[in-house]
């Protein structure tokens, strides 16, 4: 009995062996939707791709920067019904650089600025 063929997520490039930080991801939202860079997206270099809680996949033809923005100011970048504002002061969570070290916490400024 052979292997099913691999999933590929839609409109996604992916390599034939993937890096440790395309499988990890760039990023998690609160909300369970995991974020990775992408070669090309909709034909837009380096484009961002969302897997959400639920496994369905988006793919954002913009930079990672405006996708964050965009996700912050309360736009559904991470599948349906993902809309959420945040009013600030945004926190980030950096993992731990090594292992036993805590995770490093930065607030962003205050909305409005």
């Amino acid at each position: 009995m052979s292997a099913p063929p691999p999933c590929e997520a839609p409109h996604r490039t992916t390599r034939a062996h993937p890096t440790r930080s395309e499988r990890d991801g760039l990023a998690d939202t609160d909300q369970g939707a995991r974020i990775y860079l992408a070669p090309e997206v909709h034909g837009f270099p380096d484009g961002v791709v969302v897997q959400g809680p639920d496994g369905d996949w988006a793919g954002h033809p913009m930079t990672f920067a405006e996708w964050l923005h965009r996700y912050l100011s309360g736009e559904e970048m991470a599948g349906w019904g993902s809309a959420a504002h945040y009013p600030g002061p945004v926190l980030l969570e950096y993992p731990a650089s090594e292992p036993g070290q805590p995770p490093r916490e930065v607030y962003g400024p205050e909305r409005g600025m």
